[in-house]
């Protein structure tokens, strides 16, 4: 590798990506994977895109679910030895539904300095982008797909008097919708798709027709996020009372 930069960043850095335009990168994050030694990602194949746009030249390895848990304590000795090392998702922010919460939690335990790079997030973007309440959420990441699974968490999720948000493929988007409305019966919703890219979008309306409109579509493509209103609840009228009697 060439000569790098010297960095003022600790030697663990949790870096947040675009989750769609290469615009959206920060210029902490970009300088931060150009003078990593290593970066870990996902999908290598992905980051490769990101890191040849900003010219960066780490080292690229593979950290996903299926090598985190052999590969966590030796990465935690190569930290412990002053390797730099970026962590990053496929897009957003990593350790939200994906496996780098598991090294986080081993490096912090071993008492290692770790830093956040915080940046583009599908979860608060399409909360923003729905136009529904974001006072109070609760995020689900991908729901069930065995139907029964699936309705047993939306019932557990219902009485909740707050925002509900998950993540979906397009391939199940029609069968989520219709179970959510089943469940959930017709709270407002908001479908948010390709969030950053050319073809952004957001649909919204009462869960049942929701499902119907993009039952009616010839194709569904893209990154989803689904967005569902708390339940509406019917509360008594304020009283006024005067405090003087009157």
């Amino acid at each position: 590798m060439g000569q790098k930069e010297p960095t003022l960043l600790s030697h663990f850095s949790i870096v947040s990506t675009p989750i769609g335009n290469l615009g959206d990168i920060s210029a902490r994050a970009s300088e931060t994977l150009r003078n990593a030694d290593t970066v870990l990602a996902e999908d290598t194949r992905v980051t490769r895109k990101l890191l040849t746009h900003l010219d960066a030249k780490a080292d690229l390895e593979r950290f996903d679910e299926h090598t985190a848990f052999s590969k966590t304590p030796i990465i935690v000795e190569r930290v412990r030895g002053g390797e730099s090392i970026a962590l990053v998702s496929d897009a957003g922010t990593p350790t939200i539904s994906d496996p780098g919460q598991i090294l986080i939690d081993a490096l912090l335990d071993a008492e290692l300095p770790v830093t956040v790079i915080p940046g583009p997030s599908a979860i608060t973007a399409a909360l923003a982008l729905s136009g529904l309440s974001a006072d109070t959420f609760y995020f689900g990441g991908f729901l069930p797909r065995k139907v029964k699974a699936r309705r047993d968490l939306l019932e557990a999720l219902a009485p909740l008097e707050t925002t509900l948000v998950f993540y979906e493929s397009p391939k199940r988007l029609v069968k989520t919708l219709q179970a959510c409305a089943e469940v959930l019966g017709d709270r407002r919703g908001a479908v948010t798709r390709e969030m950053t890219k050319l073809h952004e979008e957001v649909v919204r309306a009462e869960l049942p027709d929701l499902a119907a409109r993009f039952e009616a579509r010839d194709s569904i493509k893209g990154e989803i996020v689904l967005v569902i209103a708390p339940p509406r609840i019917e509360r008594a009228p304020r009283v006024h009372v005067d405090k003087y009697g009157g």
